[in-house]
């Protein structure tokens, strides 16, 4: 899957633990990114098999699609914490992790993991 695509997902999982329904609108919005490129990612989304929609309904993920979001996501919050606690400001820690999180190997991430849960 595509780092593009994980971004996808990451949001619509957001909106719906927030309780918000995952409108195209909304993911459009909060990737500031236009409508007909999220209508694209949900036609991928869907032949992985990690969303559905019926047309203009909200998007559902299947629970293929919320395990892999729910994976993307903690690797976010494990990276944006660990650059916290480096120093980083919130803001720029949030944007970089949400471009480490789809680089960095299983490997680095749980080395990572183990560093920040012996350094608390």
């Amino acid at each position: 899957m595509t780092q593009s695509l994980e971004d996808y997902l990451e949001t619509i999982f957001v909106l719906i633990e927030e309780g918000k329904p995952a409108q195209v609108r909304d993911v459009a919005r909060l990737l500031d990114v236009k409508m007909p490129s999220v209508v694209k990612a949900i036609h991928e989304l869907k032949k992985l098999g990690l969303v559905t929609q019926e047309p203009y309904s909200p998007i559902n993920l299947t629970p293929k699609g919320e395990r892999v979001a729910r994976h993307v996501l903690n690797r976010h919050k494990l990276l944006r914490s660990f650059l916290v606690k480096l120093g980083v400001s919130r803001r720029i820690a949030d944007r970089d992790a949400c471009l480490m999180e789809h680089i960095l190997s299983a490997e680095t991430i749980d080395k990572i993991r183990a560093y920040t849960e012996k350094s608390k």
